[in-house]
């Protein structure tokens, strides 16, 4: 009997584990959520510099008893120019939503919330990228659902569409809401 060479088994051992790890992705709840070590937890320290005249806003704002978002984004976010209408939306309809900008120079983010609107009660700038280090950001844009007393119950990485807004950024208001 022929004896099995190395080089022959590699193959078969290298897609047994591709076949492995493709099964595990397809039955994982949600495939596009990304897992937050932070979820059900107290929102890290906000630590920003002031963007402009804009009003900032810090820890005590996320405690306040009522539940926000908060917003990381950047002007040169092309996602992040997707997801600004439903910010807008969610700002008129009454919640609070705090921007952290990112990593962005601060006339371009200027630029944009004034071509844009501005839904923001509070923002503060990020830009050497310690804060959203702090708070597990994987890039911009991404959100953060914070109940009333400061505790993370939801995040969302990626631009907010308005199926991510109905589908997955309301009920985790609603969530923060019953808490």
């Amino acid at each position: 009997m022929a004896r099995l060479s190395p080089l022959m088994v590699a193959p078969l051992v290298v897609f047994a584990a591709f076949a492995g790890l493709a099964l595990i992705g397809l039955y994982r709840e949600n495939p596009d959520a990304l897992p937050s070590a932070l979820a059900g937890r107290q929102a890290p320290a906000v630590e920003t510099t002031p963007l402009g005249d804009k009003p900032g806003f810090g820890d005590a704002d996320l405690r306040a008893g009522e539940v926000s978002l908060v917003n990381y984004w950047a002007s040169w976010c092309s996602p992040c120019r997707v997801e600004h209408p439903n910010l807008m939306q969610l700002a008129a309809d009454g919640i609070p939503v705090y921007g952290v900008n990112y990593k962005d120079k601060p006339g371009n983010a200027l630029g944009f919330l004034e071509e844009l609107g501005n839904p923001y009660t509070g923002i503060g700038a990020d830009s050497s990228g310690r804060m959203a280090l702090e708070w597990g950001v994987y890039g911009v844009p991404e959100t953060y659902v914070i109940d009333g007393q400061g505790e993370i119950v939801q995040r969302f990485a990626g631009p907010i569409t308005d199926r991510v807004l109905e589908n997955t950024i309301r009920p985790a208001i609603e969530a923060a809401r019953e808490r």
